[in-house]
């Protein structure tokens, strides 16, 4: 059995990983995130990088380690019937009902509409013309899986690299202007509005499902035994980590010192727009377009095959080409109900399920303190999943004041909107002291 594979592959690899993390919201909420947060600047970036880099390396580490082959059997430990609609949920989510389409429309609004004569109300004929072209491109590059590391690990990211470099590296040595005041809830909860700006990136919920493209591109290469894919899963994704941190830390700076001089641009991907053509004019404007194109692209492409395979393997009357054709075609449709709306659904349904996401990945990651015991895992995950969805309906702006004040009171970090931890915790330590005659789950049979 071998348990080697090259480095220039490890590095393929890692830098295929980078590309399918870094799409449409990694470019668009760091630098907004850097413009509301001014001073304050250094506490929400670490706050971003910890739900923006750490917890999607390891969730794909969590995959690479524990031998599982896919999401739904680390959420079998919980209860099958959870572990079916939490994988199907975090599918549809990071897939054509959220993550692909906002791929569309995030590259058509920063790459391609600076162009474009501006259009007032109405129905945007631009856009709908754009997302055909565009998810066919994605829909073509989707249906034969097996070339993916080639296609976006040795193409596509280089490209994407570069083109982002070029605009930073002026950033960082020419800066606009200079970190404002802190505006919101940057003003005292900056490290925990910077960690849960980190969730509309939607990678940690994505790392689940990268860490198994991953998987498969090692033992393409011929590493078989559970060490070598171990091993290599954890250089892989060191190298994307590296790769998303110091993106992710120029663009917050960009949107930092990209303030006065910007004027009404409010948004990351105005910020973005602005700074390209301050520096480098039309040219600027051009390099962007092209790193938001591959970005958006690699992301989406991964999404398609991720997606497609799962929902093939679920209903194995639809290949697998049939799903990757439908997905493209729905996502291309809900692309074009516009970039603000998509986020502004998405955010509570983020916000409800990214904290089980959260406690599933260091729960996978402790399993050897508790001794795989059954309860830890579903008390744990029961108390989270109740106060994730508090959270969830707090963030779609339903009214429920009387619960929200004796939370806020009562609950630590409820008012930052991490109300879940706590619970999490001693969800985890009822289930660790309660008696229990079950086995650990792997231990009882082979999670498949």
């Amino acid at each position: 059995m071998n348990s080697k594979i090259s480095r220039n592959e490890i590095i393929a690899i890692g830098l295929m990983l980078f590309a399918l993390f870094f799409g449409a919201g990694n470019l668009i909420f760091p630098p907004a995130l850097g413009q509301a947060a001014g001073t304050n600047l250094w506490p929400s970036i670490i706050g971003f990088l910890l739900t923006g880099v750490g917890l999607p390396l390891l969730g794909v580490l969590a995959i690479g380690v524990s031998g599982h082959d896919d999401v739904q059997s680390l959420a079998n430990k919980i209860n099958p019937t959870f572990s079916l609609i939490f994988t199907v949920a975090l599918y549809l989510s990071i897939g054509p009902f959220f993550a692909i389409p906002r791929t569309g429309t995030v590259s058509y609004e920063i790459g391609i509409a600076p162009f474009l004569p501006e259009m007032s109300g109405g129905f945007n004929i631009g856009l709908l013309i754009y997302t055909i072209i565009y998810f066919a491109i994605v829909g073509y590059l989707s249906l034969n899986p097996s070339k993916i590391v080639d296609r976006v690990g040795k193409v596509m990211t280089p490209i994407l690299l570069l083109c982002l470099l070029i605009v930073l590296v002026a950033t960082v040595i020419n800066p606009l202007d200079k970190p404002l005041a802190p505006i919101g809830s940057y003003v005292d909860n900056a490290f925990f509005k910077g960690f849960q700006e980190g969730y509309l990136t939607m990678d940690t919920l994505a790392s689940f499902v990268f860490g198994i493209i991953v998987i498969n591109a090692i033992k393409d290469n011929g590493v078989t035994t559970k060490s070598g894919i171990a091993k290599s899963t954890i250089k892989a994704g060191l190298i994307a980590a590296s790769a998303l941190g110091i993106i992710y830390l120029g663009l917050a700076y960009l949107g930092a010192t990209t303030n006065y001089a910007a004027g009404e641009a409010n948004n990351g991907g105005a910020l973005l727009t602005y700074a390209a053509n301050t520096h480098f004019s039309i040219w600027g404007n051009i390099i962007l377009g092209f790193a938001i194109l591959f970005a958006c692209l690699t992301t989406s492409i991964g999404l398609i095959t991720s997606c497609a395979s799962y929902f093939s393997k679920m209903f194995p009357r639809f290949s697998y080409k049939t799903l990757a054709i439908v997905f493209t075609v729905f996502s291309a449709a809900v692309a074009n109900i516009g970039l603000s709306l998509l986020i502004t659904i998405s955010v509570p349904v983020l916000v409800a399920i990214y904290p089980l996401a959260i406690v599933l990945i260091f729960l996978t990651f402790s399993d050897p303190l508790f001794k795989g015991k059954l309860s830890v895992y579903r008390w744990s995950m029961l108390f989270t999943g109740v106060f994730s969805v508090i959270d969830g309906i707090k963030a779609a702006g339903i009214q429920l004041e009387g619960l929200y004040s004796f939370l806020n009171k009562y609950l630590p970090l409820f008012e930052a909107g991490m109300g879940w931890v706590v619970p999490a915790l001693i969800g985890a330590v009822i289930g660790f002291i309660i008696p229990s005659a079950e086995k650990t789950a792997d231990s009882n049979k082979k999670v498949s």
